[in-house]
């Protein structure tokens, strides 16, 4: 006789103006709604699936598919965009998925409507709450830079603060004679009393403000890592560790001179990847709650800020040099112009395309939905005269082929622009679909389920079957 063991009930306790319970995914919508009511109120929280709201712990099936549900529903429905920490975990014997979001750009909408929490209830919010946040938000004032933070003067990185003092004072840029921590931080506006402000916590604080992930690529796809690195810090030395971390991954020639002397010569030019290393910390959305990226590739390295793009503009306008320039941390970037660091004209980006014109490099500015990424090609794939040409067309030819054959396979059920984006390892939903489903499409290998309405916010594509021939 088979014996069949009853699995007991865990009860984890009430929900709170924290916490929120949902029994199922299907309670997707009502998830949402909470997200935001906790944000607006406390700016962090914690909600699982698969738990009663009396705090019992019923479960639910999870598979890749149920974790990938939540990550969309939340890009889909919640803005401004979050970036929660979505997993599986077992409570007692049972699966959930617990999401851990927070979040300080209130107010936060959930399906175009702004909620906050009382209690273990989400409320439409009143309009002169909402007034107020925006206000909050919108105004200098009340930047995130401004933001008093928990650091002191003890928790600055001296090493790093003494090199940035010199850079700026070596390139005249600085004028005062003081060298001491707590007036200089006073004369740069980086300090209130003994605590840094957020700006300054993110220069010269060895602190969680700042993280860095880097990571190594067998191909040149997201696929599988050779090497992956995560770092905290001020951006002063996370800005060097990402530098060295390149320097050491990137191919480098050898040139004799005159005399046998030798110069060693970078596939891609160091001023470029310092500019764009210290531009990515400089114009980075702090309050994401995301991570600066390096990416090492087969054939590119992409450097990746959270922070979208300025709306209305193109990278191609500040390289033409005709746009002023945009500060999303004014007092950040012009920390790092003292120092030389950073320039504040909006030369950047000029800079970086005219130093790898003059080395041959193939340079591109990616806009993404959620941040930016200067991708740099290496050499074995850079655009170059003569016969690498047709290397490196085959080269690419093979890579996309690759890409085409997996988003055909994932593709024999209806999926969404961003369902394939997101699994095939992109960001860019617009920019993935122009350069990888339309030729699919216009192919014949690819076509979408409401052919008639191409916008239509349910559209999906779907794998075309081939006739066998008779």
């Amino acid at each position: 006789m088979k014996v069949i063991r009853k699995m007991s009930l865990v009860n984890i306790g009430p929900e709170t103006e924290t916490i929120e319970y949902k029994k199922s995914t299907g309670e997707m919508k009502e998830a949402m709604i909470s997200i935001a009511a906790i944000l607006n109120k406390h700016k962090k929280g914690v909600l699982y699936f698969g738990v009663k709201n009396d705090g019992t712990v019923i479960g639910q099936v999870i598979t890749d598919e149920s974790l990938r549900k939540v990550s969309q529903a939340i890009g889909n429905h919640i803005t401004p965009a979050i970036y929660p920490e979505i997993k599986a975990v077992r409570i007692g014997e049972r699966e959930c998925i617990q999401v851990d979001f927070e979040g300080n750009r209130q107010p936060y909408l959930a399906y175009s409507i702004p909620r906050i929490r009382v209690a273990d209830e989400d409320l439409i919010m009143e309009q002169d709450i909402y007034d107020e946040m925006i206000r909050k938000r919108d105004n200098v004032k009340y930047s995130w830079e401004r933001q008093v933070s928990e650091y002191t003067l003890q928790d600055i990185d001296k090493n790093a603060f003494d090199t940035y003092l010199q850079k700026a004072k070596d390139a005249g840029r600085i004028s005062f004679e003081e060298t001491d921590v707590k007036t200089v931080l006073n004369k740069l506006e980086l300090i209130q009393g003994d605590h840094l402000l957020n700006a300054g916590a993110a220069l010269f604080c060895n602190c969680g403000i700042n993280e860095l992930q880097m990571a190594k690529f067998a191909t040149n796809e997201r696929l599988t890592f050779t090497d992956i690195r995560r770092f905290t810090g001020s951006i002063m030395e996370l800005s060097k560790k990402a530098e060295q971390y390149i320097i050491d991954a990137m191919d480098w020639r050898v040139e004799i001179g005159s005399g046998l002397s030798r110069k060693e010569i970078p596939e891609i030019p160091l001023d470029a990847i310092r500019e764009a290393i210290i531009n990515s910390f400089g114009h980075k959305l702090f309050d994401s709650g995301q991570s600066n990226e390096v990416a090492i590739f087969k054939d590119r390295i992409e450097i990746y800020n959270p922070g979208a793009f300025p709306t209305g503009v193109s990278p191609e306008k500040f390289i033409e040099g005709n746009e002023r320039p945009v500060r999303r941390n004014p007092l950040i970037t012009r920390t790092l112009y003292y120092s030389k660091d950073m320039e504040s004209f909006a030369t950047g980006l000029k800079r970086i395309y005219t130093a790898c014109k003059a080395a041959g490099c193939r340079v591109e500015f990616e806009q993404q939905a959620y941040g930016f990424a200067v991708i740099f090609y290496r050499r074995n794939t850079s655009t170059q005269d003569g016969p690498q040409d047709s290397t490196q067309d085959k080269h690419q030819d093979n890579t996309q082929d690759s890409l085409q054959n997996r988003i055909l396979e994932y593709c024999k059920m209806p999926r969404s622009k961003k369902e394939i984006t997101v699994y095939m390892g992109y960001k860019d939903v617009k920019s993935f679909a122009k350069r990888y489903l339309k030729p699919l499409c216009e192919a014949g290998e690819l076509q979408m389920t409401i052919p008639d309405r191409p916008s239509s916010r349910n559209q999906k594509y779907v794998t075309v079957e081939k006739k066998e021939e008779k």
